[in-house]
């Protein structure tokens, strides 16, 4: 099984801002058929090396996981992403 984890910074920090995005993140979950589990979590210390959200997805492979990086609902998440983030840092790993 493969982790994906990701932590974005977004540009605004308001917590409106974080959890509009957090709802973008979290509406992936039924929508892309390789997720086995979807986390969402947003950072609840804001000290000045924290990250705003966590995303945290379980999958049953690596080719599910690269299946999801091109599936279109991800790709409608990325482009969000790519609006919203100041920055991100992803680690995948098996377990």
């Amino acid at each position: 099984m493969i982790k994906h984890i990701v932590l974005f910074k977004l540009k605004d920090s308001s917590p409106a801002s974080i959890e509009t995005t957090a709802g973008v993140l979290r509406g992936l979950k039924g929508k892309v058929e390789q997720l086995r589990d979807l986390e969402v979590g947003i950072d609840v210390v804001k000290s000045p090396r924290s990250y705003d959200i966590a995303l945290v997805a379980t999958f049953d492979s690596l080719e599910d996981l690269e299946g999801y990086q091109v599936h279109p609902e991800h790709q409608k998440v990325i482009e969000h992403m790519t609006q919203v983030r100041e920055s991100q840092v992803a680690v995948d790993f098996e377990f």
